[in-house]
């Protein structure tokens, strides 16, 4: 299995259609009783499933449900976006675009979301956190076109998970409800990072202690979902 087999495929994982309708009916629950056992099985009574389909389809508990809940939302932004009929040309637009599409996406249920950091936050989590992560930033950079394989496969993913936690953490601590306000903190930061697109010329600068310590964790992530 060659990288682009094994590392591009992680990101196009089907979402198992009875597990994504017990995660959609569990939605209204996690507001109250969080990312939990409690609001999974409260879901699939909803949804018409047992309990017994809840530990079949969510063998990690919560945990597994948060990552499957991020595959159906990159699912969600990448359609929302291809079927866009004025995408823009260029890649970091097309990426501000798709952010913002997730963005806008999740306003209605942000506090699942926010729940969800939470829980992906905890050390023991770590490597499910960086997963659903990877899938993330992988799922964007693949829709904007870009699938290179070389030196900086795992660069520009690191470059971009940054820009879109910080924006997402900042999504979260918003209260004003002005979109106006999270756009132009996300623009602030692809500023920041105006070298995504040129990302290709190989070790053109020293890369960020984090930053390598993020395309060490997604090298890591993509060798283990092969």
């Amino acid at each position: 299995m060659t990288r682009e087999d094994g590392l591009h495929s992680a990101n196009h994982n089907h979402v198992d259609a009875d597990a994504a309708s017990i995660i959609e009916a569990a939605l209204v629950h996690v507001p109250f009783d969080g990312w939990s056992q409690e609001a999974l099985n409260a879901g699939a009574a909803d949804a018409g499933y047992a309990a017994d389909d809840v530990a079949r389809l969510f063998p990690g508990g919560a945990v597994d449900a948060i990552v499957i809940h991020s595959a159906m939302a990159d699912a969600a932004m990448a359609a929302a976006f291809e079927a866009m009929t004025d995408k823009p040309e260029r890649v970091h637009l097309m990426i501000r675009a798709m952010v913002l599409i997730r963005l806008e996406q999740a306003t209605p249920h942000k506090e699942a979301v926010r729940r969800g950091l939470a829980m992906l936050a905890v050390p023991n989590n770590a490597l499910s956190s960086a997963r659903a992560l990877y899938a993330t930033v992988d799922t964007i950079w693949r829709a904007a076109g870009q699938r290179d394989t070389d030196i900086s496969f795992y660069t520009k993913r690191a470059t971009l998970a940054a820009v879109y936690s910080a924006t997402l953490l900042a999504w979260i601590a918003d209260t004003s409800g002005d979109p106006a306000a999270i756009e132009g903190f996300l623009d602030r930061r692809l500023r920041d990072v105006s070298q995504i697109p040129k990302a290709t010329a190989p070790l053109r600068s020293v890369v960020s202690t984090g930053q390598r310590l993020a395309e060490g964790m997604f090298q890591m992530v993509g060798r283990v979902r092969r």
